[in-house]
């Protein structure tokens, strides 16, 4: 069984390429029951969050001939961990035979999701903003941040990118990154304004309270958002929604998980039917993403496991090419 490193993954993926592989996975389907969400409560401590996401190859589709794949991620998220110096999110990817159940690799779990999560983003913007956007701002300066911005301008022609976050200084750290990478990057402390100055805004924070504030977006801006995981999760208002035009990566996880999405259904403030598509149907051409470069669109990411199942199997076969 291969035990693959963050460093491994980084020398073997690559950002086109997986979003290329992540749209094919889209387009071929597989299958992949809705995570399990347990909480995880700690006496005087914030609350714990382990998921578990299995995804397997679509046997019933799949020539016989092929074995294809099982895969679960293992994940836990704990806030607190940002108080103790660690990531707040820990856990592996456990990569199987799919005839056979025989354990092929265990992957970096944390990394895997940095690089399947910022690609299935990007896999979005091909379809939803604007083919010319060149400004960025990345909401949040967690571990996800950078590569959302490697990601999204793979993918688009980016020149210029803010970083904004709560604490200036690790805004900062991230904006100082980008730019010894090669990037016009800068950190802001007026999120506001930035809003208004984006063509593309990609949130990855915890936050459960709004921070893109619909009034302040202009015309034929691309919404993307990361972070929220749970209903009681919120990175956009009900403005937001309702300028937008709604997509997310999977409506069965989306509506049931994502806050950005329950709360407005909740209220009525978008109806489920209001929600355009998702990645299955777009990587299929079944539904249209932008169809003008003055329409808002908003793209809702919860995490896929046929995305963690397609980024290892992509890891997992170079790295048994290259012996």
């Amino acid at each position: 069984m291969l035990l693959v490193s963050a460093v491994d993954i980084d020398a073997t993926l690559d950002y086109a390429g997986l979003v290329e592989t992540l749209r094919a996975s889209f387009r071929n389907g597989a299958v992949q029951p809705v995570r399990h969400h347990h909480t995880i409560e700690r006496p005087g401590a914030s609350p714990s969050t382990l998921l578990l996401m299995p995804a397997w190859t679509d046997f019933s589709s799949q020539d016989a001939s092929r074995p294809g794949y099982v895969g679960v991620k293992i994940v836990t998220v704990s806030p607190d961990n940002n108080v103790l110096g660690k990531p707040a999110v820990m856990g592996q990817y456990f990569l199987l035979n799919g005839a056979t159940g025989e354990p092929l690799a265990l992957i970096d779990g944390p990394r895997l999701t940095q690089w399947r999560t910022a690609c299935a983003s990007a896999l979005a913007a091909t379809y939803l903003a604007r083919s010319d956007s060149s400004k960025l701002l990345i909401v949040g300066a967690g571990a996800l941040s950078a590569f959302l911005a490697r990601a999204h301008a793979c993918v688009r022609p980016i020149r210029h990118i803010r970083v904004w976050n709560r604490t200036g200084a690790n805004a900062q750290r991230v904006a100082a990154s980008l730019e010894s990478e090669g990037f016009d990057a800068v950190a802001t402390d007026d999120l506001e304004a930035s809003l208004g100055w984006a063509d593309i805004v990609s949130a990855a924070t915890i936050s459960a309270k709004p921070l893109v504030i619909g009034r302040a977006l202009k015309p034929g801006i691309h919404v993307d958002l990361v972070g929220g995981f749970t209903p009681d999760m919120r990175e956009a208002d009900d403005e937001t929604v309702q300028r937008a035009n709604v997509y997310v990566d999977t409506r069965a996880g989306a509506t049931k998980e994502a806050g950005d999405i329950v709360q407005p259904l909740a209220s009525g403030i978008l109806k489920t039917g209001a929600i355009v598509g998702d990645l299955y149907e777009l990587a299929r051409a079944q539904v249209s993403g932008r169809t003008s470069d003055t329409e808002i669109t908003l793209f809702k990411s919860v995490g896929a496991a046929l995305e963690d199942l397609a980024a290892g199997v992509a890891v997992y076969e170079k790295l048994k090419t290259q012996g």
